[in-house]
């Protein structure tokens, strides 16, 4: 078994400001079917969140102003 080479941790003001990531070794995320169907999930700000204090209030009010906007032709592919 080969060991590492142990290396003291790294402050902060030590830290690059900046890394140069080498995509090709990226891997598909094996995870990604599990989170298809899943909801999404969005931050509101205190003020919005003071009103609408449940995710159906924001669903409801969401499904309302979706209907009240014209309808805009969808693109084709």
């Amino acid at each position: 078994m080969k060991k590492t080479p142990v290396t003291k941790p790294r402050k902060a003001e030590e830290m690059s400001a900046e890394y140069k990531l080498d995509y090709k070794k990226a891997k598909p995320n094996r995870f990604a079917s599990r989170m298809k169907d899943s909801p999404l999930v969005v931050v509101l700000d205190p003020d919005v969140a003071k009103v609408f204090t449940s995710t159906e209030e924001v669903n409801k009010a969401l499904r309302a102003l979706i209907s009240a906007m014209p309808k805009q032709p969808t693109a084709t592919r």
